[in-house]
């Protein structure tokens, strides 16, 4: 039997880039998201044969149960890899964004991930040498202004995926995550209010370089992966210079105008 990947937030960027990366690999692809027309459209794709697809609401425990049990029928309750994708960004200075939105970014982009960890912890136990790789961002190297809440969740998926990383080694599952900078998705094309990190730093990597770093990640033991040039140059200074951290967020992400 192939060997499968489960998916969140597949229908667009990152999520989508994954699957049909996957899929040229001869993997068989678990695509989940909200948008179940983007799923229709992306198996059509990819081909009935080597994909399934179901509507996911990952903040809801029920919807992703829901999932877990219906990729397990898929693929005979095996799971090589679960790749949590799904994620939502609101720009701007914090004070701005309404505080609805500030709880709905904590709910997907943290609790989603909790939720799809504890619905698929028994597919990926009973598979060999399986992998959780959940969607970090440069902004879990130092909280980024006019990201404060979107920074603050990635800074808890990475120490999530860190002591996980250590927990479940013993059950044969490895955990990392992937912490990339801005990339080219609806998410941060589309905004109607662009960080100024975006227009200083630009959308400087594709869905599809993610992809790759993605299943690179299967089958090594790295728990942080860093993609790009820019950010694995920030990360390298910062650990030389620490007390230099706060300097260089603020020049290359903030203004006070």
């Amino acid at each position: 039997m192939k060997k499968a990947i489960m998916i969140t937030g597949a229908a667009s960027g990152i999520g989508r880039a994954t699957a049909l990366y996957f899929a040229s690999k001869n993997w068989f692809v678990g695509l989940f998201d909200l948008n179940v027309k983007g799923l229709e459209t992306l198996s059509k794709t990819i081909g009935d044969d080597n994909c399934c697809f179901l509507h996911m609401d990952v903040t809801s425990v029920e919807s992703v149960g829901a999932c877990a049990d219906f990729m397990a029928e898929k693929t005979g309750h095996k799971l090589d890899l679960l790749f949590n994708c799904a994620g939502v960004l609101f720009m701007g200075p914090n004070a701005s964004i309404d505080i609805l939105l500030q709880k709905k970014t904590v709910d997907i982009n943290l609790f989603g991930i909790l939720n799809c960890i504890d619905a698929c912890l028994p597919l990926v136990k009973q598979t060999k040498d399986s992998v959780i790789v959940n969607m970090s961002s440069a902004s879990a190297v130092y909280g980024t202004p006019e990201l404060a809440v979107y920074s603050a969740t990635k800074h808890a998926v990475r120490g999530l995926t860190e002591a996980l990383n250590i927990e479940l080694a013993p059950k044969g599952i490895h955990v990392c995550d992937i912490m990339a900078p801005y990339v080219s998705t609806p998410m941060i094309l589309d905004a109607k209010i662009k960080a100024t990190s975006v227009s200083r730093l630009k959308v400087s990597m594709t869905p599809e370089q993610v992809a790759a770093i993605v299943f690179q990640a299967y089958g090594q033991k790295k728990i942080h992966w860093h993609a790009g040039g820019l950010l694995k140059l920030l990360i390298g200074v910062t650990t030389l210079l620490p007390f230099a951290k706060r300097f260089l967020i603020k020049t290359l992400a903030f203004s006070d105008k």
